[in-house]
């Protein structure tokens, strides 16, 4: 075989470091066809050009791709590339400020060295896809995100300030959980500390969010999509809907995802799903593509809506 030059097996040593958590030097000096002295010696050179390797010697040791330093180049699979491409298109519109500029320069990165069959299907699906628009939606500040991020991943706590709906501002302590996107919106799940309760926070309401450092634990936290779902899909509106589904809560979550409903267990073969909204006619749309035997509990008007529905239908 052909022995490949240092460029070459440089790039390749990234591309493995890459690929797994740890890799021991005689492992890798097997896959690279070299010794285990130019292993270490190229490892020298990507850390001399800024990539943070760390080594451990003895049982257990190894060589891995440490945090930090420069991004190491990726090298894709062509159906790889075309996704990232296509994904950049679609970041480019998104509601996080400060994205839509760096997606259009990856895109621009990408594009200049994509091969010419790659760029002709990313081009291809781009000139033959349109988004829905979805009406103007509040921008989210990309810093802002990054932190609740940050703070969700290492379990700490944040500190910001916060303006509810009818414009109060007050400051927030609270243990981040999870980030939560509807399609929509985007929205924190954390336990306020001083209130001692799981709250859901719109991430755009969120200003100057701050790292404190403290540490914790959650014993039981809930489920956070069900926690937004409860937040936004049932208790801002003025009629719930109650409807018992003679059918597993599993199954009719397929049909009834959380933004539309809520679907909570009874036993195996029964659930209970939950609509609101301001007037009945919306419940109404919602109870008849249930397609399972069903009983509606609350409230009586609904039910007498549903009645005159289906009457309206059997008489046209």
């Amino acid at each position: 075989m052909v022995p490949m030059d240092t460029a070459t097996r440089l790039l390749r040593l990234l591309s493995l470091l890459h690929s797994r958590p740890q890799w021991d030097g005689a492992e890798l000096a097997a896959r690279l066809e070299i010794t285990p002295r130019t292993v270490r010696r190229d490892v020298a050179r990507l850390r001399s050009l800024g990539y943070p390797i760390d080594a451990a010697a003895g049982i257990g040791g190894g060589y891995r791709l440490g945090p930090g330093g420069r991004l190491p180049p990726l090298l894709l699979e062509d159906a790889e590339a075309v996704a990232i491409a296509v994904g950049l298109r679609v970041a480019t519109t998104t509601t996080v400020s400060g994205v839509e500029e760096a997606a259009i320069s990856a895109l621009a990165k990408l594009h200049q060295v994509l091969p010419v069959r790659l760029r002709e299907q990313v081009d291809a699906i781009s000139a033959h896809t349109t988004q829905l628009p979805q009406g103007e939606l509040p921008a989210i500040d990309g810093g802002v995100l990054v932190t609740l991020a940050a703070g969700c991943r290492h379990t700490e706590g944040i500190r910001f300030g916060y303006r509810t709906h009818d414009g109060t501002e007050s400051e927030r302590s609270v243990e981040p959980l999870q980030i939560v996107h509807t399609g929509r919106r985007w929205y924190l799940v954390a336990r306020d500390r001083d209130r001692q309760a799981w709250r859901t926070f719109r991430v755009d309401r969120i200003s100057h969010p701050e790292l404190t450092g403290s540490r914790y634990r959650f014993e039981d936290p809930p489920d956070p999509v069900e926690l937004v779902a409860e937040g936004t899909g049932v208790a801002p509106w003025d009629i719930v809907g109650r409807v018992r589904v003679h059918a597993p809560a599993d199954t009719v979550k397929k049909l009834i995802p959380p933004s539309q409903g809520m679907v909570d267990a009874v036993d195996a073969t029964t659930c209970e799903v939950r609509f609101a909204a301001n007037d009945l006619g919306p419940l109404v749309s919602g109870v008849i593509r249930i397609h399972w035997p069903f009983e509606i509990l609350d409230p009586p008007e609904l039910r007498a809506a549903v009645h005159e529905h289906a009457r309206r239908l059997l008489d046209s």
